[in-house]
């Protein structure tokens, strides 16, 4: 048996749409993090275990998660991730008998209702199923890992990942992390002028479009790719900014 680990906050409207498709595991387990929306309760009417704990890390988080389920064997997915119907049939036909194998499993960026097949949100595998008598997750605040030493073994059917509700949403989500970006280049001690960020826009819109294949997603592959340039060049003027402050 699998157990399946979310954790969430002010997530119901996305587990409306992931828990159903979790009917065939015998325990979900959901760390809520003082949510103030019906989170709780949504996940508790698809029988989910949910346990409140306060978000001081990404890694530490999903540790506490792990630490919840039933089984030896667990599946890690984001509130606003959708297992297709081929994944499923593809983990349940897993003979999961030796703990030393992680399974790696391939997730598709999906960005204005377009399921992106190219691009690089699009192009990696991901750990998401182990043994936790073997592997757990590391202490990394944000991007953990799970800490895994043995055969990984990749499968071929594919995570959804509904990233952005709208435009709204990415906007959100576009401040919180350019300005997490621009506060770990300045820990680095990473500078840039405000003329070379604002000319650096036609090479990362390049990068993501061209190099990254983004041109293959159609209109919201250009869209993303000029959404990321501007993110790039956002995120060096807020680190130049962060820069000139604390040097007065």
């Amino acid at each position: 048996m699998i157990s399946v680990v979310i954790i969430a906050k002010n997530e119901e409207e996305n587990l409306n749409m992931s828990l159903p498709k979790l009917g065939w595991c015998n325990d979900v387990v959901v760390i809520d993090d003082n949510s103030t929306d019906k989170t709780k309760e949504v996940a508790e009417s698809f029988n989910a275990s949910v346990f409140q704990r306060t978000f001081d890390g990404f890694g530490t988080q999903k540790q506490f998660a792990v630490a919840q389920t039933k089984n030896d064997w667990v599946l890690n997915i984001d509130a606003d991730e959708l297992l297709t119907d081929e994944l499923m049939n593809e983990i349940q036909q897993l003979s999961l008998h030796d703990n030393s194998i992680a399974y790696e499993l391939p997730i598709r960026h999906v960005f204005l209702g377009k399921v992106f097949r190219y691009g690089k949100e699009s192009k990696y595998y991901h750990l998401r199923l182990f043994n936790k008598t073997n592997s757990n997750f590391d202490d990394a605040k944000v991007h953990e890992k799970v800490k895994h030493q043995g055969k990984t073994v990749k499968l071929q059917n594919v995570i959804l990942h509904y990233s952005y509700k709208n435009l709204t949403h990415y906007f959100e989500k576009f401040n919180l992390y350019s300005s997490i970006g621009a506060q770990k280049l300045k820990e680095k001690g990473k500078s840039r002028s405000v003329i070379l960020s604002m000319f650096s826009f036609p090479f990362y819109f390049i990068k993501h479009y061209v190099i990254y294949l983004n041109c293959l997603n159609g209109k919201e592959g250009f869209i993303w790719s000029w959404l990321n340039a501007c993110y790039h060049v956002v995120k060096y003027l807020k680190l130049h900014e962060l820069n000139k402050s604390s040097k007065k």
